[in-house]
């Protein structure tokens, strides 16, 4: 076994991109403090993933009074060259319909 518990417990699957992504597809209206403070991460830094996605093509913004309104593009593919043919909106839908959908895979 390699690592501490402390280095093993760091580490997770998604990216905070990814986690950004999944709370606008949840609410669309949500506002950055509230998506930094679901995923745990300065306001700041929630700015900065939203603009990085923007500008990649994986949401748009529209202004609507004093607040975003947010529209993922789920058919955009991810970036990496190894899931580069798999729109974003398989991960999205995994972690959005989660609590509606049965299981597949076997449970301990």
């Amino acid at each position: 076994m390699t690592g501490t518990d402390d280095t093993r417990s760091r580490w997770t699957f998604l990216t905070n991109h990814a986690r950004v992504l999944l709370e606008i597809a949840r609410d669309p209206q949500a506002r950055l403090r509230d998506i930094a403070a679901a995923i745990g991460i300065t306001e700041r830094a929630a700015q900065g993933i939203v603009t990085d996605l923007e500008e990649a093509g994986y949401l748009t913004r529209d202004r609507v009074g004093r607040r975003n309104h947010y529209h993922v593009n789920p058919d955009q593919r991810f970036r990496h060259p190894a899931e580069a043919d798999t729109p974003i909106g398989a991960l999205i839908d995994i972690f959005t319909h989660r609590e509606t959908k049965e299981s597949h895979w076997p449970r301990p």
